[in-house]
């Protein structure tokens, strides 16, 4: 099996939706022998650029192990549900378990309130 990361963008209006989401893609994963090493919620963040006339969007990052046709049906998932703006898939070489810079940022900006 080989190890991806995996980014969404999800439309503003389906913010509440996201955790019922995950737990779908959460399933999937699971119930085909891979395994998730980090799931991360980025939380609203401006887009570079508007798509689809909208310029916030919520943003998701999973860093999961799994095969070729469970990442199949995943990215069938993704492009097949309305409420993702966008996804990216990304092979790595090895599980990444650390925290990403986002939540790094994240975790500073509030201890400094």
């Amino acid at each position: 099996m080989r190890h991806y990361e995996i980014t969404l963008i999800v439309h503003p209006d389906q913010s509440a939706q996201v955790g019922t989401m995950m737990d779908k893609y959460k399933e999937i994963i699971n119930a085909d022998g891979g395994k998730i090493h980090k799931e991360e919620d980025w939380g609203r963040k401006h887009l570079a650029y508007p798509i689809k006339k909208i310029y916030k969007a919520h943003y998701l990052m999973m860093n999961i192990e799994c095969d070729q046709e469970m990442l199949d049906k995943l990215n069938y998932n993704f492009r097949f549900n309305d409420a993702i703006l966008r996804s990216l898939i990304i092979s790595k070489n090895k599980a990444i378990t650390t925290p990403s810079i986002m939540m790094v940022n994240k975790d500073k900006e509030k201890g400094k309130s």
